[in-house]
């Protein structure tokens, strides 16, 4: 008895590795089984089922086999080489068949079985080249997934006090990324964010925007005043571009609690939405040339400080989106979207508009587009760490200060140095 009890102790913890081991089993099949399904070529075997039946049906002999070498170049848009062979061999094989069953001329029969074969080889190959193609864009994607994330870095969803949100597509789809750009940090002297257009498109575009947004990072941490971090940029862009290549941008920042300074440079105006709803354009008051032109214009940008309040939110975005079209070549209502659809996450709202947008233009932009929403919620009362920034009303006295006119726009002020040995070159 001793003995017996003993025997099955031993054998008792088999049982939980069994019970372990056929989860994995089932799934294993069920592996096997989905990967058989993927390399059947479905589409030509029925079309080649259909053969078979109407010449079973109609008997009419070499007039439906000679159809059959369509049979593996079908496959081989959809499978690999050995699914294409094997389309080839049981359309080999059925079309002897049936020829015999028909009474076909063996000269004939053969100059069937020829053509077939002949099929069969050519879209052997054809699908042996695809497959190495789609294996190379396989790649060239991975690795142009590794640069977007090493040059967009991703955006948590809360920066400092602000709910913050991207969308950004790219018009070379298979490229995943383009010339514009954008980035959010949080730096000592608060929260600041850049997003911009860089003229072209292509390698040239990403190197130059790779060159703002690592100048823009750097400066953001060092530099007190956002004019200053405006001006490093536009300093080595001078050094490093051409002569007609610029970067269209927007720079904003929330030094202090409950003002955020914007600079805009050439860019489009972003759109400042109230807590009330109301959706208002913040124009620059004093237009600036883009980054990369003030030594040609003389120009210099301005500081726009603009109350942010509780429950306010600013959507920053690229001419991709307010200069996509429709079937009759209208632009896209950027501000009448986003009152529509405005909501108290800013990734519900991004959401909303990025769908909309591609229904407007019929599936399919035609140039980069990004989108970068930050909400401040109502509940926060955080202020940003670092020192607080200089009211506006009290500038030094190279600093003149001017009020703006215009809906939502009455406690808009705007800085701007008054000489140019305040701007650095």
């Amino acid at each position: 008895m001793s003995q017996a009890r003993d025997h099955a102790d031993a054998h008792t913890p088999s049982r939980p590795i069994r019970e372990r081991v056929a989860p994995l089993r089932a799934f294993a099949h069920r592996r096997a089984t989905a990967q058989l399904a993927a390399g059947v070529p479905v589409l030509p075997l029925l079309f080649v089922s259909v053969i078979v039946l109407v010449d079973l049906v109609g008997g009419a002999g070499m007039i439906w086999l000679s159809l059959l070498a369509a049979a593996p170049a079908l496959a081989a848009t959809t499978n690999g080489p050995r699914g294409v062979f094997c389309t080839g061999v049981l359309a080999a094989v059925l079309g002897v068949r049936l020829g015999i069953r028909d009474g076909v001329p063996a000269s004939e029969l053969a100059a069937v079985l020829s053509a077939l074969a002949a099929v069969t080889l050519a879209s052997g190959l054809a699908s042996s080249l695809r497959g190495r193609r789609e294996r190379v864009l396989a790649a060239v994607r991975s690795v142009a997934e590794a640069a977007q994330h090493a040059l967009l870095t991703p955006i948590p969803e809360t920066v400092g006090p602000f709910r913050v949100a991207v969308r950004y597509s790219a018009a070379a789809a298979e490229a995943r990324i383009g010339g514009d750009l954008y980035a959010l940090v949080s730096t000592p002297y608060g929260v600041r964010l850049i997003v911009g257009d860089v003229r072209g498109k292509g390698l040239p575009a990403v190197g130059t925007a790779a060159l703002v947004l690592g100048v823009f990072r750097e400066a953001a941490y060092d530099e007190p005043d956002l004019l200053d971090v405006v001006s490093r940029i536009e300093r080595s862009l001078a050094r490093n571009l051409g002569g007609d290549d610029f970067v269209t941008a927007v720079v904003a920042g929330y030094g202090q609690a409950g003002h955020l300074e914007v600079v805009n440079c050439g860019h489009a105006p972003p759109l400042l939405v109230r807590a009330s709803g109301d959706v208002v354009p913040v124009e620059p008051t004093h237009p600036a040339p883009p980054l990369g032109l003030r030594a040609l214009s003389g120009e210099v940008p301005s500081l726009q400080v603009l109350p942010f309040a509780d429950g306010d939110q600013l959507l920053l975005y690229t001419d991709g989106v307010t200069e996509a079209r429709n079937h009759d070549r209208e632009f896209y209502p950027l501000a009448e979207g986003l009152a529509r659809h405005v909501s108290e996450e800013p990734a519900r709202t991004l959401d909303a508009l990025h769908d909309e947008l591609l229904t407007y233009v019929g599936g399919r932009l035609h140039d980069d587009a990004a989108l970068l929403l930050l909400r401040k919620p109502a509940a926060s009362r955080t202020a940003t760490a670092g020192p607080p920034a200089p009211d506006p009303a009290a500038s030094a006295p190279a600093v003149s200060g001017a009020r703006v006119s215009g809906p939502g726009a009455s406690d808009l002020v705007v800085r701007r140095p008054t000489g140019v040995g305040s701007n650095r070159f």
